[in-house]
């Protein structure tokens, strides 16, 4: 049995879903390594039944995980997109000018700072990953190699580099010392200031069926009414909430001091408190019916795949993004049903996704070999990656998601 909760330190006892056991997802493996031994740690998650967060115990530290980075957010366009259109409402809705200090958590490659820097608005960029950090410093963005903590935050604020805008993208999930990150933000935060953070959305994980998204990188699941909660213990506030399609339904919270009078809470976050609480998510039983609809998920991919392989079909991947492997790992799919993948990033080609063992190619691989089926596996992706794969149906390809059921798309 694991310990207590990472927020409130209620003995956890009660199974949201367990996945087995699976490698850390983004431990991509070269061609020498695939003889080694590969560590596999349980990918169990729990919900405690007095906060209702959904959380994975601690088995591989943020060091070992974050240091040495497979993931460069440079790689999607539609990311891209959303950083552009991000920069331009803050810019619009709260003056976020050449006066503010811009402050990014887990900034990766500088995908999004770069669009703040273009207008001029001093930036800082606080990444993990040395290798991801060393990426966005050849851009031009200043970058600081570091865990955002409280003692992050205490160096900050002791430079007088506190942020008028605190930005954090999927970065929240991330952190096994929850409380320790958050109380870190009230110090880094300038008065006045604003926090803007995303993170996918324990609603949608659970009404779509996304169990993939539970890989050990992301140790919390947060609904509204638990990272409010999380806030408010930590002196900060939220007072506005916007719902995002991106990575299959994520939540944008806009948060500030406590005490700041000068920005009253807003209808949507009314609303969604409210939807959530008609939806179930303040009770226990609500999370204990999920593990059963991941059991069928599991079922109806491995009837479908079987199927097609018994009928002579060829099948390939497209990404090699950390829910794939998870995916991949719990269904046992490796070469005897997927061929190999392929991925944009040059940093996942020529490698074998962790535990299947599946190559990762470049995209080209699959005008040469002209699959039957592609299993899209970063499949918030879909339309973008279907609109890069139209050439495909020229032979007659049909595409195959999981999301929010098991599906064929001609």
């Amino acid at each position: 049995m694991p310990g207590g909760c990472r927020f409130c330190n209620t003995r956890l006892q009660h199974t949201f879903v367990d996945l087995g056991m699976s490698p850390p997802s983004n431990a991509y493996l070269d061609a020498a390594r695939l003889n080694g031994m590969e560590p596999f740690f349980p990918l169990h998650a729990w919900v405690c039944d007095q906060c209702k967060l959904v959380q994975l115990e601690e088995f591989e530290t943020p060091e070992n995980i974050f240091s040495d980075y497979a993931y460069f957010s440079s790689y999607s366009q539609s990311w891209l997109d959303h950083a552009r259109q991000y920069t331009d409402m803050m810019i619009d809705r709260f003056d976020v000018g050449k006066s503010s200090q811009v402050i990014e958590i887990a900034s990766n490659d500088g995908y999004l700072l770069q669009y703040f820097r273009q207008k001029d608005i001093p930036v800082l960029g606080i990444e993990p990953a040395e290798n991801v950090a060393r990426v966005a410093a050849a851009r031009g963005i200043d970058t600081r190699v570091a865990f955002f903590g409280m003692q992050t935050a205490e160096e900050l604020r002791a430079e007088g580099r506190r942020g008028d805008l605190i930005i954090g993208n999927n970065v929240l999930a991330h952190v096994p010392d929850l409380n320790g990150f958050v109380a870190g933000l009230p110090i880094a935060l300038a008065d006045g200031g604003i926090i803007t953070m995303e993170f996918p959305h324990l609603l949608c994980l659970m009404k779509e069926h996304q169990f993939d998204t539970i890989y050990h990188e992301h140790f919390s699941y947060f609904s509204l009414l638990t990272v409010e909660r999380v806030f408010r213990q930590h002196g900060l506030k939220l007072f506005d909430v916007e719902e995002l399609t991106t990575h299959g339904g994520s939540l944008r919270i806009f948060a500030c001091h406590a005490g700041d009078n000068d920005k009253p809470g807003s209808s949507r976050l009314v609303e969604l408190r409210d939807r959530e609480l008609q939806a179930g998510m303040d009770r226990l039983d609500t999370y204990l019916e999920f593990s059963g609809k991941v059991h069928e998920t599991k079922r109806n991919l491995l009837e479908l795949l079987i199927r097609l392989k018994r009928s002579g079909r060829s099948i390939v991947g497209y990404g090699a993004p950390a829910k794939g492997n998870t995916l991949l790992n719990y269904c046992g799919i490796r070469t005897d049903f997927v061929d190999y993948t392929v991925d944009l990033s040059p940093h996942k080609q020529g490698k074998f996704l962790p535990g299947t063992h599946i190559p990762v190619m470049a995209p080209e691989k699959i005008a040469e070999t002209r699959p039957d089926y592609i299993l899209i596996l970063p499949w918030n992706l879909c339309e973008e990656i279907l609109e890069q794969l139209e050439y495909t149906r020229q032979w007659g390809c049909k595409f195959i998601v999981t999301t929010p059921v098991v599906r064929v798309i001609e």
